[in-house]
């Protein structure tokens, strides 16, 4: 097969989500499946800034819509982006659609993403969802036919850290500073929470609504007691994973939920919301609460702080929740469905 992907955003110099995605996907075909042909395709930008491939089944290509049409068998945009059809046969990958359903973004972004999400479900054969939740939006949202949707979930590295390894007094945070990660409960809850205890948030700080979680943050009275980190990159990120006690992640919505897995494949006990979403990953291995709460909030970070065993009980069910979810396995699900689009 001859398969072009929509390569723009693995280009990032601050990889998360999307990106992570991205790359883990379009190294996975490249290596697994070598007999077969890969297209990485990157508007102008991230062009200029894209490597060089290093595999001889990999090439790299300019991708202007609609300029571009790809002699391939399948494209493959891996965003919620598709302006034109640009091969015989055409897929997207839907992350989430909670800009449509909430207030987690200006007006003006709403509608432009609304419009783009229209469009490149009109110009996808199949759809790529990466949560039964989302599939169900796309469907609903966007009238896209359920048959023409495969849930594809996200994978994780399972990376825990040598038997023994002392965890520090901190809860861990990780993901932007904005609204929809309900930040400004969880310092609420956290203020409760004994004066041992630090509150470490890692992400970038200028999401939507960040200057109000910032000055709530500064007004705290426990503000001596919370680190904001700002954007943390691969290797320091683990480290963080590893030394906390505790990960909470009270986010109020999520196509999938990636801060999760991630802390519990590293065998970091898991207080999150009860979320759609979020139940698909963590269900039955981690404290999952009302996130518009604030006292369950507190009573979970309490109930783990507190209790040893209910600690230990929920790193070794994440980490067995965790080793369920793999990138080589998001991998070959992918090419089946370019197969079974062929076919």
């Amino acid at each position: 097969m001859r398969i072009a992907l929509d390569a723009t955003y693995s280009v990032d110099p601050r990889p998360s989500g999307i990106a992570v995605y991205s790359q883990e996907l379009m190294t996975g075909l490249a290596e697994r499946y070598a007999t077969d042909e890969f297209v990485f395709a990157y508007r102008w930008k991230q062009f200029r800034r894209a490597a060089r491939p290093a595999r001889n089944n990999v090439q790299r290509r300019l991708l202007l819509p609609p300029v571009s049409v790809f002699r391939a068998d399948v494209f493959h945009a891996l965003n919620q982006r598709l302006d034109t059809r640009l091969a015989r046969h055409t897929i997207s990958t839907f992350h989430d659609l909670f800009v449509m359903t909430a207030e987690y973004s200006s007006p003006e972004f709403r509608a432009r993403f609304t419009e783009q999400a229209k469009r490149a479900a009109s110009n996808s054969d199949r759809i790529v969802t990466v949560s039964e939740f989302t599939a169900q939006q796309v469907s609903t949202l966007l009238g896209f036919e359920p048959g023409r949707i495969r849930v594809i979930p996200h994978g994780v590295r399972v990376c825990r850290g040598p038997e023994g390894q002392t965890r520090e007094r901190m809860i861990l945070f990780v993901g932007a500073l904005q609204v929809r990660k309900n930040i400004v409960r969880l310092v609420e809850a956290f203020e409760r929470l004994p004066v041992e205890w630090r509150l470490v948030l890692a992400g970038s700080n200028n999401g939507y609504g960040s200057d109000a979680i910032l000055k709530r943050i500064e007004a705290s009275p426990a503000r001596e007691r919370i680190d904001v980190l700002g954007y943390v990159d691969g290797p320091k990120l683990d480290r963080l994973y590893a030394r906390a006690a505790l990960f909470a992640f009270p986010s109020l919505d999520e196509g999938f939920g990636i801060p999760v897995l991630e802390a519990m494949a590293h065998g970091t006990p898991v207080v999150s919301s009860r979320r759609p979403s979020i139940l698909e990953v963590a269900e039955g291995a981690a404290l999952l609460v009302n996130p518009e709460d604030v006292d369950q909030i507190e009573n979970a970070l309490s109930s783990v702080i507190a209790n040893p065993d209910l600690s230990k009980d929920l790193s070794v069910k994440g980490l067995t929740r965790a080793r369920q979810f793999s990138w080589e396995r998001a991998v070959k699900a992918t090419y089946d469905l370019y197969r079974e689009i062929l076919d």
